[in-house]
């Protein structure tokens, strides 16, 4: 909100100085300013040597310098950055305890003093799965009261769903009814949250310190994993393009690209269950498009980032700003610099439903049709853009099976929406823009939490329906590659069984060699009665609990809304009726699979 005359206590001049100094602070910045304005305050009532003699007395509690960091995490971003606060942490003489939130025991909570949360939203305002369990405690009747607490929450989530960083939120609200005191406020961060991320830490640090007496050594602005040496997800590998082969025969409905890129040089290594991150381009004709509705220079410099870096106007909509999503938060801010009365009314309370209705399915060329621009110049057009955000997708392959190489299951995304024909960003780029001898910016993203089990002798279930099938590619290909000799069973499903099967061939391969025990296929287009993967699981429901008695890990990747929803119930429901359950034990059962890692979805 911009300080005016009229909204605050001010003059012009004061207003004006300060609309230019706040919104270049830190949160730490923020934090120890509204401190010192406090004790500023408190210099009227009690005088300056009473202030000075308080500032000098040490705390009268002393503060632990053991602190511990959970983490819930679907992708491995959470993850990551709890990572990178325990070597910070450590790095400042603070004993760090880390742990994802489904394995830490809950009883040992009320024993903590410092306890930093990392988590990121999943879906529309959901928990990840890791954090189901922990989350489910805290709000639950046997949590546990926490006045001696001190806690601190960074938030990850996607400004474009409706929940952003839900997560977050919730335990942060839940830990301070529990009676905790929040040791630097909660940081809500978007898909671009390295900075954010930075601060919040920076923050927790100095608060800690201030309790401490002590001094802060400097806090890395990424949380990169440091086995991927220079090259990571603030500091991409181009990776050269080897193969670019379209999945599909003629005549299908679909269009899925099965994508070879070379890692030689990078010493970027990865496991099944990983994924890739992928730094697209904007489509050029949609941005001259945009272009042609705005009044500004094309060849124009600007900003590009925090730390400075220019672009010329044209290539910066291309390659570093997001134009395709239009966020709450962007029709916000563009309503404050426009001033435009029909924006506004959009926004305002109780026009939720239109606001949402509104935003979907359009992008930003849509919006300044619509609206209008806002900003006078290129400059501050582009001031208020999400930086364009990697695109994840799930490894097909082993890297012991292909050496110095990543391989991709890529879905072309084409659809029409109010009027016009749509793309998706990175998959029409992959379809469309690359060949042979191209490069792509691209960077490994652990996950930790889609892993087979490390014994090679222990079956697995797999479900991965459409391009959903990737990660099980990298599963197979590895338990081959280790000879392991536990069973394997995949459900795959797609449209038709002639254009639709990927990668059929490897496949049979693999079921004559024995590599794969069991397939089941579900092609929904070659039938009067559309079957899906959840049907064929239903009718094997015998055996496969059989399975599940004899201790196979159930695996499940793709469509999150449908799909995952559907098989998630449908392992219930087989839990249930061949385990002569009632539907709360046969939750129950599922739920336990999941606590002890046989239950892991990749999901999206």
């Amino acid at each position: 909100m911009q300080l005016q005359v009229s909204n605050s206590p001010f003059n012009h001049e004061q207003a004006e100085l300060l609309n230019k100094l706040l919104p270049s602070l830190t949160e730490t910045q923020k934090v120890w300013l509204s401190g010192f304005l406090t004790a500023t305050l408190s210099v009227s009532n009690t005088g300056t040597a009473d202030v000075q003699v308080l500032a000098a007395q040490p705390s009268e509690k002393t503060i632990s310098k053991e602190v511990t960091i959970l983490y819930g995490s679907q992708t491995g971003n959470a993850q990551g950055l709890a990572d990178n606060a325990k070597r910070t942490l450590e790095g400042n003489g603070y004993q760090v305890t880390i742990s994802s939130m489904n394995d830490y025991k809950v009883n040992n909570l009320k024993k903590v003093q410092n306890l930093l949360i990392v988590v990121s939203t999943h879906g529309e305002g959901d928990p990840p799965d890791n954090a189901l369990s922990f989350h489910e405690f805290l709000h639950g009747r046997r949590s546990p009261s926490l006045e001696d607490l001190h806690f601190s929450v960074l938030a990850l989530g996607d400004s474009s769903y409706e929940f952003f960083c839900e997560t977050g939120k919730q335990f942060d609200k839940r830990l301070e009814e529990l009676g905790g005191t929040r040791l630097f406020p909660r940081t809500d961060c978007d898909l671009d949250y390295d900075e954010p991320a930075a601060e919040w830490l920076e923050g927790v640090l100095f608060s800690l310190s201030e309790e401490q007496g002590s001094t802060v050594s400097a806090v890395p602005a990424t949380a990169a994993p440091v086995n991927d040496h220079t090259y990571s997800r603030t500091n991409p590998f181009k990776a050269e393009v080897l193969e670019n082969i379209n999945l599909n025969g003629r005549g299908s409905n679909k269009e899925t690209h099965h994508l070879e890129l070379s890692l030689e040089g990078s010493g970027l290594t990865f496991e099944p269950g990983d994924s890739l991150g992928i730094y697209p381009q904007n489509d050029e004709v949609l941005v001259d498009m945009l272009l042609k509705e705005l009044n500004w220079d094309p060849e124009e410099v600007v900003k590009v980032n925090k730390q400075g870096d220019l672009g010329k106007f044209r290539e910066s909509l291309i390659s570093d700003f997001e134009i395709t999503v239009l966020t709450k938060s962007l029709l916000e801010q563009a309503a404050q610099l426009s001033g435009n009365e029909d924006l506004k009314a959009l926004l305002s309370p109780g026009n939720e439903e239109k606001l949402k209705e509104y935003r979907e399915g359009r992008d930003l060329l849509d919006f300044v049709r619509d609206f209008g621009s806002w900003g006078e110049s290129a400059q501050e057009f582009v001031s208020i853009l999400r930086k364009m955000p990697a695109r994840l997708y799930s490894i097909a392959n082993s890297l012991s099976a292909y050496p110095d190489e990543v391989h991709l299951t890529i879905g072309a995304l084409r659809y029409e929406s109010h009027g016009r024909e749509r793309k998706g960003v990175c998959s029409i780029l992959c379809a469309d823009g690359i060949q042979q001898g191209d490069t792509l910016p691209i960077y490994i993203q652990h996950n930790q939490n889609f892993k087979q089990p490390k014994n090679p002798d222990t079956p697995i279930i797999m479900v991965g329906p459409g391009t959903g099938i990737a990660p099980f590619r990298s599963f197979i290909q590895e338990r081959e590659e280790m000879n392991g000799k536990g069973k394997t069973w995949l459900f795959f499903g797609d449209q038709h069984f002639v254009t639709d099967f990927l990668y059929q061939t490897e496949w049979q391969k693999w079921l004559k060699t024995g590599v794969l025990s069991k397939m089941d296929v579900a092609f929904s287009r070659d039938t009067d009665e559309k079957v899906y993967v959840q049907h064929r699981m239903q009718e094997q429901s015998r055996e496969l609990y059989e399975w599940l008695q004899e201790g196979a890990a159930v695996y499940i990747c793709g469509d999150e809304k449908n799909m995952a929803h559907d098989v998630h119930n449908t392992l219930i429901e087989i839990i249930e009726k061949e385990g002569q359950m009632s539907h709360a034990d046969a939750q129950a059962y599922l739920d336990e699979m999941q606590q002890n890692k046989r239950y892991q979805r990749d999901v999206y």
